[in-house]
């Protein structure tokens, strides 16, 4: 029988990301339904939606600030249902506003209603987003902007307008910080200190703070900054501010820089003003080769080591003790598939393979690392948060359920011997991901099948709570290691007993 498409086009309506895919997810689980997306009718979403096969001619003619319901079900009875299903939790939220309290419809309203406020969290399509901005800059807001899709160019200009201003731009894309103890977007609850985070990188951002947490010291600010802002065309705008923020900042005693290896002349501008502060910094360059440092400055190589400098703890980077039950993996396995949400722990483990000298592929290869695209097979370690694995689906930490397919083709591919996978929990994130992997794992995990190794980012004040997540883990028999590098390090250690 042939899937029924039906779409829904509602002019004008708006809902933040995160809450479509939280609405997607549940319509998709719905017995009957191939698929289900719910986005904002831009060019670039559209063109997601048909490529997934969700879009008829109603979605087609969508505007960019039209919210597109797109369901494909078995017939047109389930696909109905579905649709009304959807428009019920839609209308939800604006049905419970009147009754909780008035909720200003613009960024200028919310301001004369706040009028103390210093900063503004923008999520809405990209092509809006740089003009949110700047509206909120004008009103004199520090502007953290969690949408992506924004042009290069866009960005350094609105950046360069902040700065004449003296305000922070945070983003695009900017998924994590931590602003005076407050968690922002996909963040984690940890306690207050003295060491401050400026990352280009969401979960690397969570990984460090957690693990800062666990050694028993505290966060005073985690400032995002996107993932573009050390490419040229930025020049590093909002490192450099925030390298100024964290300096004046009295909280603030030790500074920890997280980032992808930026281009030369970047590099070179943000070392230079790390060495006229008068803090220490650790420099974590994912990927990177070494640099000269400052003398006030100290360079590291992964986020565990990153967490743990920062906390002074010296040279101490010892890995934890590899479990007994490393040794029973069947001498027929030889290889390690990692299935990861988190891009920046994904490239952490691609930095131990590459220390080990031990070879790996990625779709996401860090410098000295293999592209999936020029070699097929081997020690694989994918990021299953890229784009090309979201188009038309939600990140892997909101809705851990799109990577089922990939971890259940793993444990049924006998050259397997270790499934490496994190777990990443906090606001934002979906409520029981390590249930979730524990379910799909009891189910599908075959008699003397690979081992499933595992860390968990977070923190016992998170929603989700780490002890408890980790004990979901445990109950079921996969290896919990208390950091994404030693998860990667015991992975290692499975296939070199065989060797």
């Amino acid at each position: 029988m042939r899937a029924v498409i039906v779409n829904e086009v509602r002019q004008g309506f708006y809902l933040d990301s995160v809450a479509l895919m939280r609405v997607s997810r549940t319509i998709a689980n719905l017995n009957g339904i191939d698929k289900a997306a719910l986005m904002m009718g831009t060019p670039a979403n559209r063109k997601i939606m048909k490529d997934a096969g969700l879009l008829d001619d109603v979605g087609a003619s969508a505007a960019g600030g039209d919210l597109v319901i797109g369901i494909r079900a078995k017939d047109l009875k389930t696909a109905e249902q579905a649709l009304l299903q959807s428009q019920a939790m839609l209308d939800q939220p604006a049905a419970d506003a009147g009754s909780v309290s008035w909720r200003p419809k613009t960024l200028r309203s919310a301001f004369k209603s706040a009028p103390d406020a210093n900063f503004a969290l923008i999520s809405v399509p990209g092509e809006f987003a740089v003009a949110e901005a700047r509206k909120a800059i004008s009103q004199g807001l520090h502007t953290m902007i969690f949408s992506d899709n924004i042009d290069l160019a866009e960005e350094a200009s609105l950046k360069q307008e902040a700065r004449e201003v003296g305000r922070l731009v945070m983003g695009p894309d900017c998924g994590t910080a931590i602003i005076n103890g407050v968690p922002l977007a996909f963040a984690n609850r940890v306690p207050r200190g003295g060491i401050g985070i400026i990352g280009a990188s969401g979960t690397g951002t969570q990984e460090v703070c957690c693990l800062i947490a666990q050694y028993g010291s505290g966060i005073s600010h985690a400032i995002g900054v996107g993932g573009r802002d050390l490419k040229s065309e930025v020049g590093g705008i909002s490192t450099l501010m925030a390298l100024d923020a964290m300096e004046s900042d009295t909280s603030t005693s030790h500074i920890v820089l997280i980032s992808k290896p930026p281009p030369a002349d970047v590099a070179a501008r943000v070392l230079d003003r790390i060495a006229k502060m008068d803090k220490p910094a650790t420099v974590c360059f994912i990927g990177a080769d070494e640099l000269p440092m400052p003398a006030n400055a100290k360079q590291v190589f992964s986020l565990k080591n990153a967490a743990q400098t920062a906390c002074g703890m010296g040279n101490e980077f010892m890995n934890a003790k590899v479990p007994e039950i490393i040794d029973t993996v069947p001498a027929r396995r030889k290889q390690i598939r990692g299935l990861f949400s988190g891009g920046t722990l994904c490239a952490e483990a691609q930095i131990i393979f590459r220390a080990a000298e031990e070879a790996v592929i990625s779709n996401t290869p860090i410098p000295g690392v293999l592209s999936l695209g020029v070699a097929k097979s081997g020690n694989t370690l994918l990021d299953l948060g890229d784009d090309k694995y979201t188009q038309g689906n939600p990140h892997p930490m909101i809705d851990p359920s799109v990577r089922d397919d990939a971890i259940i083709e793993a444990l049924k591919d006998d050259s397997v011997a270790v499934i490496l996978a994190d777990v990443v929990i906090g606001y934002g994130a979906h409520y029981d991901p390590a249930g979730h992997l524990a379910g799909t794992i009891t189910t599908h995990q075959p008699t003397y099948g690979p081992l499933v190794i595992t860390s968990v980012t977070g923190t016992d004040g998170d929603p989700q709570v780490r002890s408890v997540q980790m004990s979901k883990l445990e109950a079921v028999g996969i290896l919990v290691a208390p950091t994404n590098a030693d998860a990667a390090s015991w992975a290692l250690s499975a296939i070199r007993s065989k060797a």
